[in-house]
């Protein structure tokens, strides 16, 4: 009887303790939920100091009520903002009907999701997925399947190519192709068959594409992790061309680029040129469900056979109404020409009004953005704090560069609005 009043008691007190948001509900501060994380959740993210309680559309607040601009996105998942009610609805109505199954059985919805995905993109079939690194992992996996089935590589000699600086996970494979110390230090050994070239370098990447034994090239047309690197003109028309010159497969990772993130409905749209292998992730899930996906032709990906590549949750019937209502929101609120126009707007801003002795660089292609960081004045993650006081919150990549990643459905007024409070804070730092 103790016990069950003390304990009681307790969990009355934390309840006093705790704070009330706007709409009346109680939560803990700020400082409780970080610490609590702290505790209790492995320490691989060192997130913005920020606690997060509710999101909507272009807008998220913390536990304190306080609202924030969220120019991050969730790395680009939340495309169409957060809770958009079409999503909601479709995930809601989906839940109560029939939400997984695996891929042992047919269901009536995975069908009806590959068929509109892979007409949306110009492809025969669907690999269905749950993350980016495993559509990116399924797209090494094709990649050397067809190099033995069909280029006739010999037995586990096949090679992959990369460029330098790409990102696209922290699985064993993703590591094996990383450039980055922070990503493979301390997890060797690596995956056989994995090089690099340089981004942005036709001339090495067709050195490396002259060995035989390469079965396939993947690539980010624009490279998110490593600071929105946007290629010269050309360059992936040049990977196109390659790729078909030495019968190497051109695997495109639009995982952080795709779905109208870059003003296109993909990233390579903007030189009209299609991949061997397409590969979607993030905002395919609507940002509420994981759902990823490897695209291409009968010739390539009828090589997998039944029970040699598989996903337990990938293509079951939630993630693939989600997927159905994510496409569709992207066609008919016309994101990918949003995110043109106010990308174009957006850069202009920032480079003709920010200080120039802090902000060395302004790149990007749509709502896809970056500044580079001048870092003998101040620290990217210093801005950062900054930002976030002033209500905008974004996150740096490489101590020296922030990225910019509103949601697709912002409006000029939010954009503009919100390009104002990174001109005043970063404008407000005192240099020397």
């Amino acid at each position: 009887m103790f016990s069950k009043f003390r304990s009681t008691s307790i969990i009355k007190r934390k309840l006093e303790s705790a704070l009330v948001n706007h709409e009346g509900i109680r939560y803990l501060s700020s400082k409780e939920v970080i610490d609590r994380e702290n505790k209790f959740a492995a320490h691989n993210y060192h997130p913005l100091p920020v606690a997060l309680a509710k999101g909507q559309g272009v807008f998220v607040w913390d536990v304190e009520g306080k609202r924030y601009y969220d120019y991050l996105s969730g790395y680009s998942a939340n495309n169409y903002g957060h809770c958009h009610p079409k999503i909601v609805e479709t995930l809601q109505k989906q839940a109560q009907v029939l939400h997984h199954t695996s891929r042992a059985f047919y269901s009536d919805v995975f069908g009806e999701y590959a068929s509109f995905v892979t007409k949306l993109f110009g492809y025969d079939k669907v690999m269905p997925m749950n993350t980016g690194v495993e559509a990116d992992d399924t797209a090494c996996k094709i990649s050397r399947k067809w190099g033995y089935k069909v280029k006739k590589i010999p037995k586990d000699q096949a090679k992959m190519i990369f460029a330098v600086d790409n990102f696209w996970g922290r699985s064993l494979a993703a590591v094996s192709a990383s450039t980055d110390p922070l990503s493979f230090e301390n997890y060797g050994p690596f995956m056989p068959g994995f090089s690099c070239v340089p981004y942005n370098d036709l001339q090495a990447l067709e050195k490396a594409l002259q060995d035989p034994l390469v079965c396939g090239f993947m690539v980010e047309p624009i490279q998110g992790e490593a600071g929105v690197v946007v290629p010269s003109e050309g360059y992936l028309n040049g990977v196109r061309t390659l790729c078909t010159k030495y019968n190497v497969l051109w695997s495109a990772d639009e995982i952080q680029t795709g779905l109208g993130r870059t003003g296109k409905r993909l990233a390579v749209d903007y030189e009209d040129v299609k991949p061997d292998i397409l590969v979607l992730g993030k905002a395919l899930g609507g940002g509420v469900y994981p759902v990823s996906a490897c695209l291409a032709n009968d010739p390539i990906m009828l090589v997998v056979e039944p029970g040699t590549h598989g996903s337990t949750f990938g293509g079951n019937p939630l993630g693939s109404k989600v997927a159905i209502a994510a496409l569709e929101i992207l066609e008919e609120e016309n994101l990918a020409n949003n995110a043109f126009e106010l990308g174009e707007i957006f850069r202009t801003e920032l480079r003709k009004k920010l200080n120039k002795n802090i902000v060395i660089e302004v790149r990007g292609r749509g709502l896809l953005n970056a500044i580079v960081i001048n870092k003998n004045h101040i620290e990217a993650w210093d801005i950062c704090l900054k930002l976030k006081e002033n209500g905008l919150i974004a996150k740096h990549t490489h101590d020296n560069i922030i990225r910019f990643a509103p949601p697709l459905v912002i409006t000029k007024d939010q954009l503009k609005e919100s390009a104002d409070i990174i001109v005043r804070t970063i404008n407000g730092i005192e240099t020397n």
